[in-house]
């Protein structure tokens, strides 16, 4: 077994790791365990009981989070001319079409978010060997294919983030700043758990919650009591 360092004694020593705290409750702990120098991103991973392999039970979505995610989020628009002024005024990063189309092709991701209309998807979908990898893939399910660019930077700006279950089943999303007070955290945290509640797939049966673990950058995991969340 690895030997514990100090500093994950000192976390272990402030809370119980095997038992389960309310929303509220966790929201704080994970500031008091947090010792990273930097503002840690807070994350939300929720295990459900789907099987992701069959169509029928896959889980994705967006969610606005109330409080933003606290990261500078870097988003580029590709689209045909009419459109660049509308992207540039809402505050995307980069906008335009075939010259980043070479870029990316070229290995160039450096941005957080990607957003296209659906007339240039023939273009884009090109890029899909590149970009699916790495989560950056446009899709209208996550609201990233379409005609209203500018409402869909603002949005992306102002916390809207997408989320989809991996192979695992396992729901994983960064819901915030360690820096957040314990209100904005649990907030954050609640609107998403909330979001994915509304998305059983009629095909999954059983417990759809199977487990709920909040944490922040290299902290240890933080069960959720699934009890305490109303709605769910």
């Amino acid at each position: 077994m690895a030997k514990l360092t100090k500093k994950q004694k000192e976390a272990l020593s402030k809370y119980n790791p095997s038992q389960p705290y309310s929303l509220a409750e966790a929201s704080s702990i994970v500031k008091d365990i947090t010792t990273t120098k930097f503002d840690s991103s807070v994350d939300l991973d929720i295990r459900l009981g789907v099987d992701p392999r069959k169509a029928d039970q896959m889980v994705r979505g967006v969610v606005a989070l109330p409080h933003g995610t606290g990261k500078e989020v870097k988003v580029l628009v590709l689209c045909s001319p009419d459109k660049e002024e509308e992207a540039k005024e809402a505050g995307a990063d980069y906008v335009g079409l075939d010259d980043y189309i070479a870029k990316i092709e070229g290995g160039w991701t450096d941005v957080d978010v990607i957003i296209t209309t659906p007339n240039v998807m023939a273009k884009v979908g090109r890029l899909g060997r590149v970009l699916g990898p790495r989560g950056l893939m446009p899709n209208p399910k996550s609201g990233t294919v379409t005609l209203d660019v500018g409402k869909a930077v603002k949005e992306v700006k102002a916390g809207k983030i997408d989320f989809k279950v991996d192979k695992f089943g396992i729901i994983h999303a960064s819901i915030g700043k360690v820096s957040f007070s314990p209100e904005k955290i649990q907030e954050n945290a609640q609107e998403l758990i909330l979001t994915i509640s509304k998305l059983k797939p009629a095909a999954a049966k059983g417990t759809y919650f199977r487990s709920i673990h909040l944490s922040s950058t290299m902290s240890p995991g933080i069960v959720i009591d699934k009890g305490s969340i109303q709605g769910i």
